[in-house]
């Protein structure tokens, strides 16, 4: 059949909690608290469109303050009360049938990478290994037996990629205390 009776989607309907979203790739969506760990990702249900839909949780946050206010009149009765729900962020990303078309065009671009590949190598050259996955807990404690070079490369990481505050305050106590011994 030719491809005009069949349009490649670029969306998805998904279930997630009861409800149904429409998602797109790359998209941000909150819903109500899902189980899974910050940084973890799982697969919800689809329920139309042929690609795989992978959810990431990026964060869990709670929603605004509703207030709720009940009054009675004449008898001075009043009562109030405040909710926050429970809230998740996830980032979307959709697999299938469009991703098997943009899988050849990385392969054509595929001998440009080994020439990016070096100065990625000399940028991460004297960070200790691992560093990109560690937490801000991990390096704060890793910081205290690391050497200066190691200490100087992994603040220049932070300072031009991740930014964690707590990480750059640990790298930084840590610079100042091998200054002072």
């Amino acid at each position: 059949m030719p491809s005009a009776f069949f349009p490649v989607m670029d969306y998805a309907i998904i279930r997630l909690g009861g409800k149904q979203y429409t998602v797109r790739e790359g998209e941000t969506l909150v819903v109500d608290r899902v189980k899974a760990d910050e940084g973890n990702t799982f697969t919800p249900d689809v329920l139309l469109g042929d690609a795989t839909v992978t959810a990431k949780v990026v964060a869990h946050e709670r929603g605004p303050k509703i207030r709720i206010g009940k009054y009675k009149r004449r008898t001075g009765y009043k009562r109030h009360n405040g909710f926050r729900a429970a809230t998740s962020r996830l980032e979307i990303s959709l697999g299938g049938a469009a991703k098997k078309t943009a899988a050849p065009k990385k392969a054509a671009e595929a001998p440009k990478a080994p020439e990016a590949a070096p100065a990625a190598e000399e940028h991460v050259k004297g960070m200790p290994s691992g560093y990109e996955e560690m937490t801000v807990a991990q390096v704060s404690e890793g910081a205290k037996s690391w050497n200066r070079p190691m200490l100087e490369a992994a603040l220049e990481y932070e300072q031009a990629h991740a930014k964690r505050k707590g990480a750059v305050s640990a790298l930084e106590s840590a610079l100042k205390a091998k200054e002072e011994s």
